[in-house]
């Protein structure tokens, strides 16, 4: 005869075993949310199982897996965080049981019509809620402590493989996003050899670092680099919409510190919460001179034949998106044949474990003229030839040469 409590514990094994199995790891998210909802019902003999998302916004849950209620996600059903059932589970990060479902205490109408009970577990990822999993029976029921050390076990192995899998799609995504705005090689502009580099960090993923060159109605040539705050996907999103923005005030001034000016006036009204540094430039169109101005940007560098590399003397004002109606200031620097200016976003030179000063002191000496394209190989071979870039990197060269 088996003994019950050695009974109970083989089925408590096998549950745990069910949700836990590693051969759920070799699936996609997709088919790893469907596999997981069906062994859920399974053991907890529920008729339905539904994964309910935070959206970006933060305030939103989003069905985006279910089993027994598919039209859930089919319907796209959105719950507020904070109201019903599911959003109190998300609000309070601890599980919650129904037993008798009505519509006082589930703002989900699908829920009141098909379900009688519920219980759902949040699903948690570095201290946040990121979603709900909750399931439901068509009879009433009161869930035990077992079903909910079971439900949220399975919780956390579909946040696992959610977290995962969102950071993927997020870096693939951003990094697509990224290389579609930013020109492969800057366009051809006689008088000019320019040349560029993008890398995205490996620690960080890719970010808002971004740079520009394009030509005006009025024969000025404009010449952007620039440094969104954050990484990943939202922060590739805003780099796009400033690096329109800029191009768009560009054709309504030459000055730069007004066109800046006015960037900043945009991002404070459309883009609140968001900071860039921004170096914008425009060279006159005779190319001997380039005016620039720096929104917390570090300063370009100074490459001639005949001396060593020295940096712009520019005042750097406040990034954009800092603080409303910032000062925004010019800076004017001769561009004779055979100079070139160097531009950069911090990526290139700050390291935790050293100064900045090493850094912008080790980019000086690297630095040596010559043709624009050599300048940024041999910049970005001295900074990351024994090392990977933790965080992004852009680099633009832009040297006058004699027009043929």
């Amino acid at each position: 005869m088996v003994h019950p409590r050695a009974s109970e514990s083989d089925e408590r094994l096998r549950r745990l075993k069910a949700v836990s199995d590693a051969a759920l790891s070799r699936l996609e998210l997709e088919d790893l949310l469907d596999e997981l909802l069906d062994r859920i019902r399974d053991l907890l003999s529920a008729d339905t199982a539904t994964v309910l998302l935070v959206d970006p916004s933060g305030r939103q849950l989003v069905a985006t897996a279910a089993k027994g209620l598919e039209e859930e996600v089919r319907q796209g059903v959105r719950v507020p965080i904070g109201l019903g059932f599911a959003g109190t589970v998300a609000e309070r990060g601890e599980p919650v049981s129904i037993e008798q479902v009505d519509a006082t205490n589930v703002v989900n109408p699908i829920l009141v019509e098909h379900v009688a009970s519920v219980l759902g577990v949040p699903m948690i990822s570095d201290g946040r809620v990121i979603g709900v999993l909750h399931v439901g029976t068509r009879s009433p029921r009161r869930f035990s402590d077992d079903d909910v050390d079971l439900l949220q076990l399975a919780a956390d192995r579909a946040t696992t493989a959610t977290q995962a899998r969102l950071s993927r799609l997020d870096r693939a995504t951003a990094l697509a996003l990224q290389r579609s705005l930013l020109p492969a090689l800057p366009a051809d502009i006689p008088g000019l050899d320019l040349a560029c580099r993008y890398v995205p960090g490996a620690a960080v993923g890719v970010g808002g670092d971004w740079y520009d060159v394009f030509r005006l109605p009025s024969g000025h040539i404009g010449i952007a680099i620039g440094d969104v705050a954050g990484s990943g996907l939202r922060a590739a999103v805003v780099m796009g919409r400033i690096r329109s923005a800029l191009r768009a005030y560009a054709l309504e001034s030459t000055e730069p510190a007004n066109v800046l000016a006015k960037l900043d006036r945009k991002i404070q009204l459309f883009e609140p919460g968001v900071m860039a540094t921004v170096l914008y430039a425009v060279a006159d169109p005779s190319l001997s001179h380039v005016t620039m101005s720096a929104a917390g940007h570090l300063p370009p560098v100074i490459v001639d034949a005949d001396r060593p590399a020295t940096f712009i003397d520019i005042t750097a004002d406040l990034p954009v998106g800092a603080t409303p109606d910032a000062p925004r200031r010019n800076a004017v620097v001769a561009l004779e044949p055979g100079r070139a200016l160097f531009f950069y976003t911090d990526g290139l030179i700050e390291r935790r474990d050293r100064p900045i000063a090493d850094g912008l002191e080790r980019l000086a000496a690297a630095l040596q003229a010559g043709p624009a394209e050599e300048m940024c190989a041999r910049t970005i071979a001295s900074f990351l030839h024994d090392e990977v870039a933790t965080d992004d990197v852009a680099v633009l060269a832009v040297r006058r040469v004699e027009s043929p």
